[in-house]
């Protein structure tokens, strides 16, 4: 036997295996933390919702300079909670979208779907991110003009493009990548379909009034991305036992 067949039929040593076991930590830190955004992230916009929801359970609406200072001075403190959940939602979806993409790399559809509600909540955090302002001009009261204001901001050519990115995003994007999970097979078709959900009953909330709907659309949206996180689990264990 000559000396290179002895060193390989020599075991493995301790500090060898250690090292091996060490290098998939980051990978198991990665798809922990993107099922805990899977988890998290949707709830923010449920809360979101629900904020405005109850803010305009009476009436009231946001679609003016003029109606949003009114509807921010019934509960500024409730909108500002709305706004938060939003934002962190919005952040917590791209290693959501991310983590969810993993599981459907050759989907094209997921991918396309999951590009579109990035760019979208990216800009929705912006969205939120201005209505600060809104709360503040309500809080201090006094210019007619801060109504002129507002509409003005929000038909500046400047920046009017992120509204309907982000329109689309969240309706189509999600959309899509809720086709691209279902047509993948790597998470149960409820799950999907749950997601599919969202877009469909936002728009119709828009057409029927209220915010029920949009509500009812934020939780389902919220358990099919819990599932989906769940299936990121199952795989991370699984790749770890085999490990």
């Amino acid at each position: 036997m000559t000396a290179v067949e002895q060193r390989a039929m020599r075991p493995e040593p301790v500090e060898g295996r250690a090292s091996t076991g060490s290098a998939g930590m980051p990978g198991r830190v990665r798809r922990l933390s993107g099922a805990l955004a899977l988890v998290l992230a949707p709830w923010g916009f449920v809360i979101a919702n629900a904020c405005y929801g109850w803010m305009i359970r009476n009436g009231g609406s946001d679609e003016t300079g003029a109606e949003a200072l009114a509807l921010a001075a019934t509960g500024p403190d409730l909108l500002r909670l709305g706004i938060v959940a939003g934002m962190i939602g919005c952040l917590l979806i791209i290693p959501a979208v991310m983590t969810a993409l993993r599981l459907t790399p050759r989907s094209r559809l997921a991918f396309v779907g999951g590009s579109l509600m990035i760019a979208g909540y990216v800009c929705y955090f912006g969205v939120l991110l201005s209505n600060m302002i809104i709360i503040a001009m309500a809080e201090r009261g006094g210019p007619a003009d801060y109504a002129a204001v507002i509409d003005a901001s929000q038909s500046d050519l400047w920046t009017a493009w992120v509204f309907p990115i982000f329109i689309v995003g969240n309706l189509l994007g999600t959309l899509l990548f809720a086709i691209g999970l279902l047509r993948s097979r790597t998470v149960p078709i409820w799950t999907a379909i749950l997601i599919m959900l969202w877009p469909v009953l936002h728009v119709s909330g828009l057409i029927l009034g209220g915010e029920i709907l949009e509500v009812i659309g934020a939780v389902l949206q919220a358990i099919g991305f819990a599932a989906v996180a769940a299936v990121v689990l199952r795989r991370s264990s699984q790749e770890a036992s085999v490990a």
